[in-house]
């Protein structure tokens, strides 16, 4: 048996192409996987409804309980990570999600390649099922191996049926379901596509399917390795790393597959080591490749959300503490009656805007979801001044390039809290300073009196509290020059539509 099933390698040999993407696919798979789960670690609950409301998680893994007692935030919640588990570890979502993005862009261009080297070479005819028997043969096979016993040799064409079955599912069913899933909870694609977002029940149940996907992976490579290794793990490694199957090459083999399995671990413990160490280097680093896939989204998309009320959230979830400061204070103990925005910067018409009014200006009203970085999301009624309108009437100059949302609140630093959006994302449909949510005063918590709705964007950049906007042609002089606070501090990016 052992002669005859080196013959069929011999003849049914692995592609170098093949090979080396396998490679490939082996080592991002792993960056996906090590910082999916420091992304996931930020707000570590999963449901099925759209609310994420406390209570209806269907898993969560976490000791932290949900205080029923006194106020709290969802940053509250984050669990810090191993390093052995997570790609930084810690509690480094912003760096988690650089590294899941620049892993993502090139595993599914790994894919897309992949695939269609499949078709052009004639090898799909070994992976795809070509006739219904296989579904028989690949129960028999696994009856055989769940009985502890070994298929012939004649099974493996390179695969044997259950092979087949299990190799063409990943490539063409859950390698797309992960990314159909991943892309359900982009606020871009939710807000531009929300007809999409519905098909997967919303941005938790796509979040929940992503989960599983990636379970389903884990499950998938453990008894993947397990398999090489019961059906012969010197042969294998000689077949998939140097498509031999002379008996002389085994050692070098194997020697060479564990080498570089090393490798790749080696990279992911110093990569993590180095990106805690030089958070910011990191930021820019991969940031240049994330860069890629947000601005696209940023500049083509807006927002076509319309819920009903029925879909409003019983319980709205929140971030960020309400400011402390005296002049907050004042303000909130009178009401926000001496209450002015201030609008200035690069503008021809400098504005100072009492309450007053903005209630007298034109009022828009949307029921749009809220979708938060570290995973929750929430539907509200929110009424407010389109910022078109408030564009409209300061006119920035023909440089302003951007405006500078400027809060009450401090940011983890004790400085005070701000963030830069670009004015294309600021004249979206959508886009308003609302003043009121779900038919009443907003409220205290979710950015009394005044606070931004970016319906594309993760919920960071949607600031409350709003003090003053100011327009400018720049943003790098600004603290760090990242564009933001939890883009300074957290190191986040600064475009956030995924």
């Amino acid at each position: 048996m052992h002669t005859t099933f080196l013959v069929i390698l011999a003849s049914l040999g692995f592609p170098g192409w093949l090979r080396v993407q396998h490679l490939i696919n082996l080592f991002f798979m792993g960056l996906l996987i090590r910082s999916g789960i420091q992304i996931f670690a930020s707000y570590p609950r999963l449901y099925w409804n759209r609310h994420s409301t406390p209570g209806t998680e269907w898993l969560k893994i976490t000791r932290k309980p949900i205080p029923q007692d006194r106020p709290w935030i969802t940053l509250d919640q984050e669990v810090p990570v191993t390093a052995w588990l997570a790609q930084p570890g810690g509690d480094n979502l912003g760096l988690g999600r650089h590294w899941h993005f620049f892993a993502v862009l090139f595993w599914v261009l790994n894919g897309v390649i992949y695939v269609i080297l499949l078709f052009a070479t004639g090898e799909w005819t070994r992976l795809i099922p070509t006739s219904w028997t296989i579904f028989p043969a690949a129960w028999h096979t696994f009856v055989t191996y769940i009985t502890f016993h070994v298929p012939p040799a004649s099974e493996f064409r390179p695969y044997d049926p259950l092979q087949q079955l299990a190799y063409a599912g990943v490539v063409f069913i859950l390698g797309p379901f992960l990314i159909i899933t991943g892309a359900g909870q982009s606020p871009a694609i939710e807000a531009q596509f929300p007809h999409f977002s519905r098909l997967l029940g919303g941005r938790q149940s796509a979040r929940s399917l992503h989960f599983l996907g990636l379970v389903a992976f884990i499950a998938f490579i453990i008894v993947h390795v397990t398999m090489v290794i019961v059906t012969g793990f010197a042969h294998n490694m000689n077949s998939i790393v140097l498509d031999s199957t002379s008996a002389d090459t085994e050692g070098e083999a194997v020697g060479l597959g564990l080498g570089v399995l090393a490798a790749i671990c080696i990279f992911y413990g110093i990569s993590s080591w180095w990106t805690r160490r030089n958070p910011r280097q990191a930021q820019h680093a991969l940031g240049k490749v994330d860069h890629l896939l947000m601005m696209p989204l940023a500049r083509v998309t807006k927002s076509h959300q319309d819920y009903a009320p029925k879909d409003i959230s019983p319980f709205f979830l929140v971030n960020g503490h309400p400011p402390v400061s005296k002049e907050y204070a004042q303000l909130r103990a009178n009401r926000f009656q001496d209450y002015e925005l201030v609008v200035d910067g690069m503008v021809k018409h400098p504005l100072r805007l009492s309450l007053t009014q903005l209630y007298a200006m034109e009022a828009q009203e949307q029921i749009t979801q809220h979708n938060c970085i570290q995973g929750w999301s929430g539907i509200a009624k929110w009424r407010g001044v389109p910022m078109q309108y408030i564009i409209n009437r300061c006119e920035p100059l023909p440089e302003a390039k951007y405006a500078v949302f400027h809060s009450y609140s401090e940011d983890t630093t004790g400085r005070e809290f701000y963030e830069v959006l670009d004015l294309n994302l600021l004249r979206h449909p959508q886009c308003i300073l609302a003043y009121e949510m779900n038919d009443q005063p907003l409220p205290l918590e979710h950015g009394a009196p005044v606070r931004l709705r970016v319906e594309t964007q993760l919920g960071f950049k949607m600031v409350k509290w709003i003090r003053e906007i100011e327009f400018t042609d720049d943003y790098r002089h600004i603290r760090e020059g990242e564009g933001g606070s939890r883009e300074d501090n957290k190191y986040y990016e600064r475009v956030a539509g995924i």
